[in-house]
């Protein structure tokens, strides 16, 4: 379980990095008007964002899909696995 500790701390500190961005976001929309600031920003909230999702998700299939020890995991064949990998890519990367 330290493992799963460490994943969350990194999870978190992504979090807290993401907050941030948002934070300076409110900053320059109350105290400039700079749309060239805001667009950066924002892109680089969205990129933390992207970035904190795809790591849940490896993190999801790794531990929930592949794992024959975790409780959810079902003896599936190939296709039935590769059919719920993107399953869950559609739904959270739309």
């Amino acid at each position: 379980m330290p493992e799963l500790s460490k994943e969350r701390v990194k999870l978190r500190n992504r979090i807290k990095r993401i907050q941030g961005q948002m934070e300076a976001v409110d900053r320059v929309l109350t105290e400039k008007d700079d749309c060239a600031d805001v667009l950066m920003l924002l892109a680089a909230v969205r990129g933390g964002i992207n970035g904190l999702m795809a790591e849940v998700l490896e993190d999801h299939i790794r531990l929930h899909l592949l794992n024959p020890g975790h409780k959810d995991f079902k003896t599936e064949s190939a296709a039935e696995l590769a059919d719920d990998l993107v399953d869950i890519v559609r739904a959270y990367l739309k």
